[in-house]
């Protein structure tokens, strides 16, 4: 056996690179077995995946007791999902699952105090990284936000470290899921947390101040990507901010407060007034930018980005404003960019990290179309779409990750082995691997087909999201030797050896990363909205934005940028 940096899911498929590391040999005499590196504990280690563990330790012991049959060797692994593939699930597994998530937000320890807050602004100075909590660690309120994720990579003695990234899709989605939770087990504690997790993010942070504060400025209304570091202070991406205000909308309904509304309306302004003509915007938008140009040259571009994980939820967003205030600019920009997309399909699509994610990001807005105009048209794009995603569902309701068409890859597979980890991307190396994405797709997968199954009532919908319910419950991290862990859902799931496991190429978010927002939020608000018999859309409903709308309109889009592209 040999170490060695090596692209692929279960094979090298460059081959091996000409610097390797022995880690496992023969003495030349045959009478000695040489290891370099431990290779016991591998339970303790999570060494993976356990066939090939099993195998290796199968050929150790029959090299040593070579006229002995060496029995299978069996361990429970101390990080496992929590039901096997064919087990029996128990009645209220989503019940369970919800429970075991919200207390997951706890045990993590990935909610800050007031003496934690300085610690991670230290380590924003440096990398960036928090080592694995203590047990004695405490738990903050949410005063101080949330922090983002477990990485990736594990140690050892089995432990992952912290990223201590503040993001502000992680605070408002992890603000909803609190607050669904509350709604649930009506915990007063719960509203606290999320209402403090807004507060802190949306008026204590730096993540609306600043340029984000000052009305003459193209920034204004934007929230920041991230807070404690200039280089995410800096940025703005549409697809984020769709994404905070979902859920910051979804927390202000549950919980009846409306002190969140204005930054929401403000924020949908400013998005959609960096949204170009032809109702596409840029992917991100930094503060320099928007300091040198202005907003009005990205509201008056031709832009063309066919690319739905950047898009699409801002498009959602933009639909749901329609409907709360009638403005037709809003409907026209969301049903514009949709339609070409639409007319697009497949072939011309921009795919980030794999073409499953992009089908799945697309049923939301589609879903919310239906929603505010029902046409066949309409009914047709959704239907189409979501079918190609039910296409690539498994039997047990898993999302099987794909890859688009060669060439409109954003971060594609690594395509040599000096290319592995060095990049965002894919945990699939070709089409045919047995992965689901739980950070890119399947979150979104789930969300998108609640939403129409809500819409239109369709069986369609309602069975590929209850299959993929019962999926997610399944595969919910299970672990009394990490109950920092126990709870969440890892990003990969491997489907042929139901355990959590694909290619690790990705720099910033691989295999084992486990985030509070995107994975974690996402399925556990839509598993708490399929409790309550509600979705995002009637939950948000009632929320006031009309008169917040008028308030801002003409000030952040005067009327003579309007007159000057003949919009009234």
């Amino acid at each position: 056996m040999v170490a060695a940096r090596v692209a692929g899911f279960d094979t090298a498929v460059y081959g091996l690179p000409k610097e390797t590391f022995p880690i496992l040999f023969e003495h030349p005499m045959k009478n000695m077995l040489i290891a370099t590196t431990k290779l016991s504990h591998f339970v303790t280690g999570r060494h993976s995946p356990t066939d090939a563990v099993k195998t290796m330790w199968q050929r150790i012991l029959q090299w040593l007791y070579r006229d002995h049959h060496i029995p299978e060797l069996k361990w429970n692994p101390t990080v496992r999902p929590t039901y096997q593939r064919d087990e029996p699930l128990p009645k209220d597994t989503e019940k369970q699952a919800i429970s075991r998530a919200i207390q997951w937000y706890f045990k993590s320890k990935l909610l800050p105090t007031a003496e934690q807050d300085k610690t991670v602004k230290l380590a924003m100075k440096e990398d960036g990284i928090l080592p694995p909590p203590l047990p004695n660690e405490p738990i903050g309120d949410g005063s101080f936000g949330v922090l983002q994720c477990y990485m990736s990579g594990i140690s050892l003695d089995g432990f992952q470290k912290r990223n201590a990234v503040r993001r502000g899709d992680n605070n408002c989605e992890a603000a909803m899921t609190f607050a669904l939770a509350a709604k649930l087990d009506g915990d007063k504690q719960k509203v606290q947390i999320a209402g403090n997790v807004l507060d802190f993010y949306l008026f204590s942070s730096e993540a609306r101040k600043g340029a984000r504060a000052d009305p003459t400025h193209g920034a204004y209304g934007l929230i920041a990507w991230g807070i404690d570091h200039p280089a995410w202070l800096k940025a703005n991406y549409g697809d984020d901010n769709a994404r905070q205000m979902m859920g910051i909308l979804a927390t202000a309904a549950i919980t009846n407060s409306d002190r969140w509304n204005e930054a929401v309306s403000i924020c949908m302004l400013a998005n959609l007034r960096t949204t170009g003509v032809l109702g596409f915007r840029p992917d991100r938008i930094d503060i320099g930018p928007l300091t040198e140009n202005g907003w009005v040259p990205y509201f008056k571009a031709e832009t063309v980005r066919i690319a739905p994980h950047y898009q699409a939820y801002l498009w959602a967003c933009f639909l749901w404003a329609y409907q709360h205030t009638g403005d037709e600019l809003f409907y026209t920009r969301a049903e514009n960019a949709i339609r070409k997309t639409m007319e697009n399909y497949p072939d011309n699509w921009s795919w980030t990290n794999g073409m499953s994610q992009e089908i799945a990001r697309m049923i939301l807005p589609l879903a919310w179309l239906v929603r505010v105009k029902d046409t066949p048209e309409h009914r047709q794009w959704l239907r189409r779409i979501a079918t190609d995603l039910i296409a690539l569902q498994q039997s047990r309701g898993a999302i099987q990750e794909q890859l688009g068409k060669h060439g409109n890859g954003m971060y594609p597979p690594p395509a040599s082995n000096q290319d592995y980890g060095g990049a965002e991307a894919s945990l699939i190396q070709q089409n045919g691997d047995p992965v689901c994405d739980l950070l890119y797709t399947t979150n979104f997968a789930f969300l998108g087909l609640h939403e129409a199954a809500a819409t239109t009532g369709e069986s369609i919908y309602l069975e590929a999201e209850d299959k993929l319910a019962m999926f997610l419950c399944r595969i919910q991290v299970c672990s009394q030797s990490h109950p920092e862990l126990d709870g969440t859902w890892f990003r990969a799931f491997d489907l042929q050896r139901w355990e959590h496991w694909g290619s690790d190429a990705d720099v910033g978010w691989g295999t084992w990363c486990a985030m509070t927002g995107w994975i974690h939020s996402w399925i556990t608000s839509v598993l708490a909205m399929r409790q309550m018999n509600t979705s995002l859309w009637d939950l948000t409903s009632d929320i006031p934005m009309a008169e917040l709308h008028r308030k801002h309109r003409h000030t952040m889009i005067p009327n003579k940028v309007l007159q000057s592209l003949n919009i009234r």
